[in-house]
């Protein structure tokens, strides 16, 4: 299963939301809390992990722009501050649902649960 995933938030810092887009459908969450643009991509991910398995995904492949929290997800850069150790544990603990979990950088332009968020907003 293919899940895209994009976090945001207005103004940054500020309140955070989530969007995920599977089978065609987008997943927002909004006032999930306040904090900057890396927490709400580190929440979006944790929401599309949890939207994977709340489908009974056993095998997903996790889509998102922001490289930092894609690297550190897959264990490729160091977490570094106590907040993201925290999100890559929670990460981790629902990723050891799955029979495999994969996480890729894609492009801005190809993200559509970014577009989707643009288009709740109504910006695009």
């Amino acid at each position: 299963m293919k899940l895209w995933f994009d976090g945001g938030c207005r103004p940054n810092p500020g309140v955070l939301e989530t969007s995920v887009v599977t089978g065609g459908k987008a997943h927002i969450r909004t006032d999930c809390g306040t904090g900057d643009n890396n927490d709400a991509e580190w929440l979006a991910l944790i929401h599309a992990l949890e939207l994977a398995r709340d489908l009974g995904a056993k095998d997903v492949a996790l889509l998102g722009d922001a490289a930092m929290i894609v690297h550190q997800a897959r264990g490729d850069w160091p977490c570094k501050t106590e907040r993201f150790k925290a999100y890559h544990a929670q990460f981790t603990a629902l990723a050891a649902g799955f029979d495999r979990v994969r996480v890729r950088h894609i492009k801005r332009a190809q993200n559509l649960a970014g577009i989707a968020l643009e288009r709740h907003h109504g910006r695009l």
